[in-house]
């Protein structure tokens, strides 16, 4: 899935943040504002070859929310907006219509998390979460029942998050290790995702953020993973992404970011980079 292993995925996916996941604290939050882009023309295959389809969007408007209930517990949530177009093929030799244009908007897949903070220092920071992820998108529409908002199915994802800070002749820095395992029903396989997050702070206001995440499929599902043309949905979808985020704080509290993110090898996901941007607050 595309706006959730990228997003990002990422990411999709939660890779919303510009910081390393210390819990927030009581009465703290951390809310945002998203807008992410995926234009593909080819996919790769079930056997990590790229091949071309029908030119294909996915534009995803969504809001994400952290909060801190205690010193230790924080409930997070994603909601996305999402529209699935299909654009309109012409002839290069006629110029005649071949297929029309298609596109379909409605509610994603709603994800709500709570992440405990096992251990929460200065040096060190060690959370656990669970996040569960609820099939309130389309899994079918349109014509060919191919543009999709959501996979239909409920998932639950158990991750840990190792944070490390750093200083660097007074350059502050992060590093992050992730690993989750994701719980998924309906017919879909299990998935194994790991990640590593880099994040610097060279000027004042200013974070530079690199991600690498990798989902893996245990291929132990029911549900046939050859859907048309590497839907965003499809069963056993396998990826390593690269990713870059700029963050930038217009005020103590208020900032900007931009993301890019590329799959550099995969199985039945699209093959195209993503792009997003978005404004946060922290409170």
């Amino acid at each position: 899935m595309r706006h959730k292993i990228l997003g990002i995925v990422v990411l999709m996916l939660f890779v919303q943040q510009a910081k390393a996941q210390w819990t927030k604290g009581e009465g703290k939050g951390y809310y945002k504002l998203s807008f992410w882009s995926l234009v593909a023309d080819q996919h790769y295959t079930s056997s990590g070859e790229i091949d071309p389809n029908a030119t294909r969007g996915n534009f995803t408007t969504s809001l994400y929310a952290e909060y801190g209930v205690t010193n230790k517990i924080d409930i997070i949530t994603y909601v996305p907006f999402v529209r699935v177009y299909q654009n309109k093929r012409v002839s290069g030799v006629t110029g005649n219509t071949l297929q029309e244009g298609e596109a379909v908007n409605a509610l994603g897949d709603v994800d709500v998390a709570l992440r405990y903070a096992l251990h929460k220092s200065s040096k060190l920071a060690l959370s656990g979460s669970l996040k569960l992820g609820f099939p309130t998108g389309k899994s079918t529409g349109g014509s060919d029942g191919s543009f999709q908002t959501g996979d239909g199915e409920f998932n639950q994802q158990l991750q840990f998050d190792l944070g490390v800070p750093f200083k660097v002749n007074k350059v502050g820095g992060y590093g992050k290790i992730t690993t989750a395992f994701n719980n998924r029903t309906q017919g879909f396989s299990d998935e194994f995702h790991y990640g590593l997050e880099l994040g610097i702070k060279p000027i004042q206001k200013f974070w530079a953020i690199a991600r690498l995440y990798s989902v893996n499929s245990f291929n132990n599902g029911s549900l046939s993973a050859q859907t048309a043309q590497g839907s965003i949905f499809a069963n056993n979808v396998e990826y390593t992404s690269v990713g870059v985020e700029l963050a930038y704080y217009l005020t103590k509290k208020l900032g900007v970011s931009l993301n890019y993110t590329s799959a550099v090898s995969g199985k039945i996901i699209y093959a195209a980079p993503s792009y997003s941007g978005g404004l946060f607050l922290e409170l």
